[in-house]
């Protein structure tokens, strides 16, 4: 299953098992883990209090009482400045609570940023840490994983390659409100808006002359024997194949297994197993980009595959400039690399 990135009051998620940020007495001190403890209600406090503490970097599991989620999951992270390794603790406290709760048969469990409040760790270094260990988690096991982000700026995308996304957003993104796109160059210097209406009706003129021609070309190369039926015939017999035999072919192009293909997408094993399955399957538009970046397929591949499932990039969408940017330059190491700067951009994030 994948890890999804949302923004949302932990203490409201109906989950498995929600993690607490917490300390060695698990006593509640503020943010997260105050609010966990006000909505779970006094029986929560009580509860911590016969457990006799957490281990730095170690996790211990509770009733949820009030709160939607069926268990809560309480860490002791690391104080940032006074740690001697923080970051080995603060991997501790994920890995340790994700085992905790695949050994409790949780399908679904909802992350905050551990330690970064009161503790000082750092909301970059929290993200970079818990991706991290979560994906590495999720290569073995089948978990639905949240990871709670309130703050934007948590994301610390590197000042180059935002930098760089923002310039080909420039260049290639055509805003919605923006003037018409001009396809013919060569009449881009006469079209103003004094003489605007001349101009559409010579760039229809124009396309309808294209289209004609375009339905005319079969016809007339299959006019002796069979006229349009038989060109119909043929055009059925080369159509394209279907989605899930153009994934699996590209999965085996790329030499993964099924598993790693769909884990490498941040897509779950049940989306996975209903396009195995049902070779008609409809997937969504962002479960198709999720592939291609999760198999790293070049721009030619990715909209090959779009075609597939009735999907396009298009310049007039800003989630598919980004898609557009990071396939054709290849600069992630994986899909949440990707995801990092939609999130910047408030744009849907991939996975499903």
């Amino acid at each position: 299953m994948p890890l999804k990135i949302i923004r949302q009051d932990i203490t409201k998620i109906n989950c498995d098992a929600i993690v607490n940020p917490s300390n060695r007495f698990l006593e509640p001190s503020g943010g997260a883990d105050l609010a966990i403890h006000n909505a779970a209600g006094e029986e929560l406090y009580a509860y911590c209090q016969k457990l006799g503490g957490c281990e730095v970097g170690k996790a211990v599991i509770t009733p949820a009482f009030n709160l939607p989620a069926r268990f809560v999951i309480h860490t002791a992270g690391p104080n940032w400045f006074k740690a001697e390794n923080p970051e080995e603790i603060l991997i501790s406290c994920y890995r340790e609570s994700l085992k905790l709760a695949v050994k409790n048969d949780c399908e679904s469990i909802a992350f905050p940023l551990i330690g970064a409040g009161a503790y000082g760790c750092p909301k970059a270094d929290v993200l970079r840490v818990a991706t991290k260990v979560i994906s590495e988690f999720l290569f073995e096991n089948e978990l639905l994983v949240y990871l709670v982000v309130y703050d934007k700026n948590a994301f610390d995308v590197s000042k180059k390659v935002f930098a760089d996304v923002s310039a080909y957003i420039d260049d290639n993104y055509v805003a919605e409100h923006s003037e018409m796109r001009v396809f013919f160059n060569e009449e881009y210097e006469e079209y103003t808006s004094s003489n605007r209406k001349g101009f559409r009706k010579r760039r229809i003129e124009a396309e309808r002359d294209i289209a004609e021609k375009k339905m005319c070309a079969p016809m007339c190369s299959s006019a002796v024997g069979g006229g349009v039926t038989e060109s119909l015939d043929d055009m059925i017999r080369n159509m394209d194949k279907g989605f899930a035999d153009t994934l699996f072919f590209y999965i085996d192009k790329k030499g993964i297994t099924d598993v790693d293909a769909y884990k490498r997408s941040n897509v779950g094993k049940k989306t996975f197993s209903k396009i195995k399955c049902n070779k008609n399957h409809k997937p969504s538009k962002v479960t198709v980009i999720s592939f291609a970046i999760g198999l790293k397929l070049d721009l030619e591949e990715t909209e090959h595959l779009l075609r597939t499932a009735g999907f396009s990039l298009s310049n007039n969408n800003l989630f598919d400039v980004i898609i557009q940017y990071f396939v054709t330059t290849g600069k992630y190491d994986d899909i949440f690399d990707v995801n990092e700067v939609l999130y910047k951009y408030d744009q849907v994030m991939l996975g499903v």
